[in-house]
């Protein structure tokens, strides 16, 4: 669905427009314009519509500057450029990269007197044709942007092609354009399904191979039907560049694996990667889940300013690999029990590549079998990680310790020189790293052997912050660890008195030796979280500190309402005209986790939806308990008054407060949780 902000309304690009220039808040009997400006054309195509252009037999892979760009000023010629020189430069167009992609806003507010496209002077003075001469010369493609309505989804009111499909399409082809993006915006309720076959037909009209990107949002259920009308089909709302939005993005889209392949694409919207509003860790989950999900590759950062750590990214070949796999296989969910998700996709040289995620605020073993994954029985296995690109051998167990919002991704194949790799080891927390400061927290690590060979002469080592007291209580070697043993090593860990709350970087490391020799090092990040008791009595959990927290849109806010940008850009907390002082606003997806000290007895609240959606949004409250759901209220509207929600949290270490999406996405989806107290 779209996204609507608050006071606006947001499009499929999350780009604000006026309300009344919305086609679909058109009303149900407005008279629709002609959908085709040749009808002797669309008779001729109509007769023998095109089943599959032959375009597209992987992925997509290139850019766009929506993103990054939206609609202001640096988006223009010379951006174009730019990125085509920086994807030969950089090696992206090795890598496989090559379509360098207009989104909105490139053109001129009217048509010509002959009722053509122009380009915008300003941003485009030499014209789109030249723009696509250039691209061309760097043997790279050119792809173009506009609406199956009369106007595109800028506020200006951009011509759209409804109506003037075959004289638009003809003029993309006549510029060099390689790619059309078709948004969904000012559609004045004509039928989805005609609307966008119309285009197909008047892009096969022009005789140039042209991919075909449909952008209606998943309104309509394109996977069910728009296989032999384009190449790939939005099956969402707009991402953005957030741990709660992509998240959401990613769990609508894996379900639908049996619509994807050679030709015609699930499409989970643009990469966020690199524009800032996400850690590297949560960027290389982003970019492997894509990969996995057989996702079009298409940059939404301007390279132009981009970190190496963004390039190291998105230039990961072992990666793009798996995305631009030629059996067209999306990934399918083998597990998701508590946030540890195991996806598989299938290869077609008969490997698998499973990808490991965990989509908690703390690091958690995921695990998974060769047999699980669809691999033959075998003695043992290769697996490569294609992050560390290292090669391990595997007697069958697929298994590593996570890190929070991270992904391991491992491509495994049942191979028979498996035994010239090393052993895997998976290194493993036990306990929680919850500390107070100046006092001390017990924590055992594990060094496993998951490989059909033993691994010698194994060490552990635990490193923290300067200052920190980190001592082993048992053994921190072993001269032999056998195939699905471990050695296990107890440690005690103090931060200094003092230390601020928040959260603190340990590293579990282990060095151990092949039976040939070969040296091998391994490590793993954790985050210990240096926490305060909360008082007796009832307190406000807006008042307290936050052990973790990420959210759909914008911020948690503190006694405000979830404004979707900026922190602070929110309202008071409203819900069904009662206005409430305390409390946190979020956004679905959202999930905020406290520090209960297993002192605390009960959690209570008043939830709803924020009234600054009007009528929109769909949200259901839930409280965790150290992992288990003690309550819930079920899928609440913006209709409803607020609602009580109490919650039996006796003993928990970690309280949990999840809001969901109420199953239908997340559009307005803006919650309350208002007069939120925990009594201790």
């Amino acid at each position: 669905m779209r996204h609507l902000p608050t006071r606006t309304t947001r499009t499929s690009h999350g780009r604000v427009i006026g309300a009344l220039t919305a086609g679909l808040l058109c009303t149900a009997g407005a008279t629709a314009p002609a959908v085709a400006d040749s009808p002797a054309a669309a008779t001729a195509t109509a007769a023998a519509p095109q089943s599959g252009n032959g375009l597209a037999l992987t992925p997509p892979m290139g850019f766009n500057n929506w993103n990054s760009t939206h609609c202001r000023a640096e988006f223009d010629e010379s951006m174009v450029k730019g990125i085509a020189d920086i994807f030969v430069e950089k090696g992206l167009k090795d890598a496989g990269y090559q379509y360098v992609n207009l989104d909105d806003c490139w053109a001129k507010p009217q048509r010509n007197a002959d009722g053509k496209l122009e380009a915008d002077p300003v941003r485009f003075p030499n014209g789109i044709k030249a723009v696509a001469d250039y691209v061309h010369s760097k043997g790279l493609k050119l792809g173009i942007y506009t609406s199956a309505g009369t106007k595109t989804c800028d506020s200006v009111g951009l011509p759209g092609a409804l109506g003037h499909e075959y004289s638009d399409a003809q003029q993309f082809a006549d510029w060099g354009v390689d790619y059309l993006k078709y948004d969904n915006c000012n559609n004045q309720g004509v039928d989805a399904k005609l609307r966008y076959t119309t285009m197909r037909d008047a892009l096969e009209a022009t005789g140039r191979p042209i991919v075909y990107s449909i952008c209606e949002w998943g309104e309509n259920k394109p996977w069910e039907w728009a296989a032999d009308v384009g190449n790939l089909w939005r099956t969402t709302g707009d991402i953005s560049d957030s741990w709660g939005s992509m998240l959401s993005i990613m769990k609508q889209n894996l379900p639908l694996a049996s619509a994807a392949g050679p030709g015609h694409w699930n499409d989970p919207d643009m990469l966020e990667v690199g524009n800032g509003g996400m850690t590297d860790t949560e960027y290389r989950t982003h970019f492997s889940m894509w990969s996995v999900m057989a996702a079009p590759l298409l940059i939404g950062s301007d390279l132009r300013k981009a970190t190496p750590e963004t390039f190291e990214i998105l230039s990961n070949r072992e990666v793009i690999a798996v995305d631009q796999d030629p059996l067209g296989k999306q990934g399918t969910v083998l597990s998701s029990t508590d946030g540890r998700w195991v996806v598989a996709k299938e290869m077609q040289d008969g490997s698998r590549v499973v990808a490991l995620f965990n989509e908690s605020g703390s690091a958690q073993r995921i695990s998974t079998t060769a047999k699980a994954a669809g691999l033959p029985q075998a003695a043992a296995y290769t697996m490569r990680d294609l992050w560390e690109h290292a090669t391990y051998n595997t007697a069958g167990t697929i298994s590593a310790t996570v890190p929070a919002h991270g992904t391991v991704l491992l491509r495994v194949a049942a191979d028979r020189k498996w035994a010239t790799h090393p052993p895997a080891v998976e290194l493993g927390l036990n306990g929680s790293p919850l500390v107070e400061a100046g006092r001390t927290a017990p924590l055992t690590t594990t060094v496993t052997d998951l490989g059909r060979t033993p691994a010698k002469r194994v060490s552990a080592a635990l490193t923290g912050p300067s200052g920190w007291q980190i001592k082993p209580l048992s053994p921190t070697g072993s001269a032999t660890v056998p195939t699905g043993k471990a050695l296990t090593t107890r440690w005690q860990v103090t931060p200094p008195a003092g230390t601020a709350t928040g959260t603190y970087d340990l590293t579990l490391s282990a060095q151990y030796r092949s039976p040939s020799g070969t040296r091998v090092r391994s490590s793993v990040p954790f985050q210990a979280h240096v926490v305060v008791a909360p008082p007796a009595g009832s307190s406000y959990l807006s008042d307290l500190p936050q052990l973790s927290a990420s959210n759909g849109w914008g911020p948690v806010e503190k006694d405000t309402s979830n404004g979707e940008s900026d922190a602070g850009d929110g309202n008071p907390l409203t819900i069904g005209g009662a206005v409430f002082a305390k409390g946190l606003g979020v956004h679905a997806q959202s999930a905020v986790e406290f520090y209960a000290a297993g002192a605390c007895s009960a959690v209570t609240a008043q939830v709803g939806v924020d009234d600054e959606k009007g009528a929109k949004g769909t949200v259901a409250f839930e409280i965790w308990a150290d992992g288990t759901k003690v309550a819930s209220t079920g899928v609440l509207t913006n209709a409803m008054s607020a609602q009580p929600i109490t919650a039996d949290v006796s003993g928990a270490q970690v309280v949990r407060l999840v809001v969901t999406d109420g199953g239908d996405g997340v559009d307005s989806d803006h919650a309350d949780w208002a007069e939120l107290r925990m009594g201790c």
